[in-house]
Order: C-alpha cells, then sequence, then structure tokens
C-alpha cells in the first residue's frame, strides 16, 4: 500500500481546535474594532506615531492589539478573553506545530523500549520543517534512518473510521529502495541477515505483565540496535521479499508479537511521518493507576 491509496492526511486534533480558536479570537477582536475603529484609530495614532504600519501588523498578530498602551478594560468580556488568551494559544501552536508535541503511548507494541502509559515527546523539526495541520513539508533537514523511532498519522489505507486521525508510533526498519524479507523472526535487508544477542527471558509489570517469559534479544541494526521481544514458544507474522517505494518507510513494533504495523496493513508515506520520538518526560499506566518515576528521560 502507498500514499495514492491512504486516506488523506487533514483530521481534526489538537492543532485543529487551536488554530479554530486563534481564528476565533482574530475574528471577535476585529469586529469590535470595526464598530469602535474611530476611537480605536486615534488612541494608536496617538500612542504609536513612530511605530511603522508592518510593526503595528506583526504587532496585532501577536498580542490583537496594536500598541502597548491600548486599552480594553472598557470593551466587551468576550473581547477581552480573546486578547489575553491569544497569545497563549499562538504559542502553543507554534511549539506542538513546530517544535516539540507530547505523545501517549497506547499499547504494548513498543515494548520492551516503551510500556504502556509512557508519555514522550516528538522532536517536530528533525526530519524538516512541516506546517501544522497538513503536515506539508516547506524545509528539508534529514531523512529517517534505521531504527528511529517516528510518530506518523495512521495512513488508513482501508479506510476504517475508527483509525482515521489516529497517530501510530513504530520503528523505522526499512528505507525507500531496500529490499527486506521476515521469516521466522529473522529480519534481513537487502540480502543481510540481521544478527541478534540473546538477552534473556522478560520481565513485565503493570499492563506488560501479559509479555512475562518472553524472549528478550538485542537486534543489530547498523548503529541503531536495540531490544525487541519475541513469543516464547511461536514466531510473530512473517513478511515475503518486498521492495519499499520511494518516499515511503517500513516499520515494526518492537513487541514483534504484537504489533499492529507495516507487515500487516503496508508502508509509511514520508508526507505522514509527524517527527521522532527523543524520550520519556512522565509514566502513568492508567490500567493499573502506577506511576514509575524510574522511566521519566529513557530511552536510547
Amino acid at each position: 500500500m502507498t500514499i495514492n491509496n491512504a486516506e488523506s492526511f487533514f483530521a481534526w486534533d489538537v492543532l485543529s481546535w487551536l488554530f479554530i480558536a486563534m481564528l476565533l479570537a482574530i475574528i471577535v477582536v476585529l469586529i469590535d474594532l470595526f464598530f469602535n475603529s474611530k476611537s480605536n484609530n486615534q488612541d494608536s495614532i496617538e500612542s504609536d506615531n513612530n511605530k511603522s504600519k508592518i510593526g503595528k501588523f506583526f504587532y496585532f498578530l501577536i498580542f490583537l492589539k496594536f500598541s502597548k498602551s491600548e486599552k480594553y478594560a472598557h470593551r466587551p468580556k468576550v473581547v477581552q478573553w480573546s486578547i489575553e488568551l491569544f497569545p497563549v494559544l499562538l504559542l502553543v501552536l507554534i511549539f506542538r506545530g513546530f517544535i516539540f508535541e507530547p505523545f501517549r503511548v497506547p499499547s504494548n507494541s513498543m515494548m520492551p523500549t516503551l510500556l504502556t502509559g509512557d508519555f514522550i515527546l516528538v522532536n517536530k523539526f528533525d526530519y524538516g520543517l512541516r506546517l501544522p495541520i497538513t503536515n506539508t513539508k516547506i524545509i528539508d533537514f534529514s531523512k529517517p534512518e534505521r531504527g528511529d523511532i517516528i510518530v506518523f498519522r495512521y495512513p488508513n489505507y482501508e479506510h476504517n473510521p475508527g483509525y482515521s486521525g489516529v497517530d501510530f508510533i513504530k520503528r523505522v526498519i526499512a528505507l525507500p529502495g531496500d529490499v527486506i524479507s521476515y521469516e521466522k523472526d529473522q529480519l534481513i535487508i537487502n540480502g543481510k541477515a540481521i544478527d541478534y544477542n540473546k538477552v534473556g527471558p522478560y520481565i513485565g509489570v503493570d499492563s506488560g505483565k501479559p509479555m512475562n517469559r518472553y524472549r528478550l534479544v538485542r537486534e543489530l541494526i547498523e548503529s541503531a540496535n536495540h531490544d525487541i521481544l519475541l513469543h516464547p514458544s511461536g514466531h510473530s507474522k512473517d513478511l515475503p521479499e518486498i521492495t519499499i517505494p520511494d518516499g515511503h518507510y517500513f516499520v515494526m513494533g518492537d513487541n514483534r508479537s504484537h504489533s499492529s504495523d507495516s507487515r500487516f496493513w503496508g508502508f509509511v508515506p514520508e508526507e505522514f511521518i509527524l517527527g521522532k520520538a527523543i524520550g520519556i518526560w512522565m509514566h502513568w499506566d492508567w490500567n493499573y493507576n502506577t506511576m514509575q518515576f524510574s522511566r521519566i528521560g529513557g530511552f536510547d
């Protein structure tokens, strides 16, 4: 499956609602300015004679006021709220849209690296600068590499309403042009069998307890070595040899027997990648109401 069959990227999310809230705030203030243009223009002239029109314009875009001295205490409450909340909304939109975005790990599919209940930070600019909401790339910095953990919008090739606009987190296993196969938990990339080091039986906690005694092994992919979980008495889904198409990536979960990934539904279009996961900032397993402070600051 490729981007030609994928669902449209746009879906309502936090950034969409932030953008709508900002637009509503601007509309409220502009309507107020229209009905009070005479007094507002007079105040602006008296306090901002030395400011350029461009400076006033950008000041308005940031604060919804034309000058620091502009008074709005006498204006309707909805106007005051719009003016006061707008800078906060703008800051959050810029931070979440261009810099970092929080993400909650919802399942066991990335164990042992990430556990259910891990809250992680996603670097939004490492792979390039993208516009919020549409995810359109405007500046290219780098490309995902094998072993990177990425957050991406599920391409939803099957157009299942329940998965529309849902974000997934997986590990990049193969890049555009790579030839890979996966048979009996043996990964082969470009004709080379990937090596594995046995670590031992895995001991799960909280939501990860069903994975007790699973095989914990170290997968040695170039410089991106990482631990994975394998079923103790069987194998996960196989994949016959395939070539990754241009502009797409092959991803898998570290918990190979319990991961819905590219083996099942296809490739991740580059346009659907939201960013690179870089670290855990909190852990709260809502199934057991437990917090693990030791998780904060992990993973490699």
